[in-house]
């Protein structure tokens, strides 16, 4: 699978292959440089690549070379990691490199962006969920309406931000990986900082107040408006566990949708 690609760019393994569902990457070196190969899959991979190549290294990790559904890019060799920041004592920390890293991404370029689709059909799981379940499925379903009917501040959206997905980079700090192909109102791509499925303690309500606050500040966002975006996403993120049949997952994203719901009464 890789040996093309290593002779088209005189690439030297260097480490064990990583297989995801839509792509497949190669730690690699160029000449004494430390690269990552990454070959994408399916569709979705291939338009990321496509969108890291146009992001031009600000914000997001360098792109060295990309061709067809071949990426080299720079490698992370940083030792820390905003997961276990955010489990440290230092989740405001986390939480702000994050929002610093989304406002380089969603910044305007000199060229247009490589194609994209609107955030709206990105919902339609949730639509199919808050029809077979109501409840507060169908509270983020008519939040989400609501803020996608009027979008404010549209930009190329990375689309799937979260502390596994932005990296320390060393010398170049913090940058982002694995995008997906999407606009849409900024606030979408903050959402996920509260939201996020991985973290153990993003259903914790202490947590999720002080994080909404942070992100407020950092990312100088409308507070209610973030709100209103955690309470859509959150619906949005159980609705497709819901559909991966991983219901203990889909109920802890239930319960950051009701924080954000409870928050937006109060």
């Amino acid at each position: 699978m890789f040996d093309c690609w290593l002779k088209r760019w005189d690439l030297v393994p260097d480490g064990k292959p990583i297989i995801t569902p839509g792509s497949c990457l190669l730690p690699v070196r160029m000449g004494d440089v430390p690269a990552m190969l990454k070959i994408a899959v399916d569709a979705e991979e291939k338009f990321g690549n496509l969108l890291m190549t146009w992001w031009g290294g600000e914000g997001a990790a360098r792109v060295f070379a990309h061709h067809g559904d071949g990426m080299l890019m720079e490698r992370a060799m940083g030792r820390q990691s905003l997961m276990h920041m955010a489990l440290n004592g230092q989740d405001d920390e986390a939480s702000r490199i994050m929002c610093a890293a989304l406002s380089r991404l969603h910044a305007p370029r000199p060229s247009p962006p490589p194609p994209l689709v609107p955030l709206s059909p990105w919902f339609q799981s949730l639509r199919l969920a808050a029809d077979l379940h109501g409840g507060i499925y169908s509270l983020s379903l008519a939040t989400a309406e609501a803020l996608l009917a009027d979008p404010q501040d549209v930009v190329v959206l990375h689309g799937d931000i979260h502390h596994d997905n932005v990296l320390d980079f060393g010398p170049r700090g913090w940058l982002a990986i694995d995008p997906k192909r999407v606009t849409g109102e900024r606030g979408f791509d903050y959402a996920n900082l509260i939201c996020n499925p991985e973290l153990p303690t993003a259903t914790d309500p202490q947590r999720f107040h002080r994080q909404v606050e942070v992100v407020v500040d950092a990312a100088r966002l409308e507070r209610r408006r973030l709100l209103q975006w955690v309470l859509a996403f959150a619906g949005l993120s159980a609705a497709w566990f819901l559909e991966d049949n991983d219901h203990l997952a889909a109920q802890g994203q239930l319960q950051v949708a009701k924080l954000a719901a409870s928050s937006l009464d109060a």
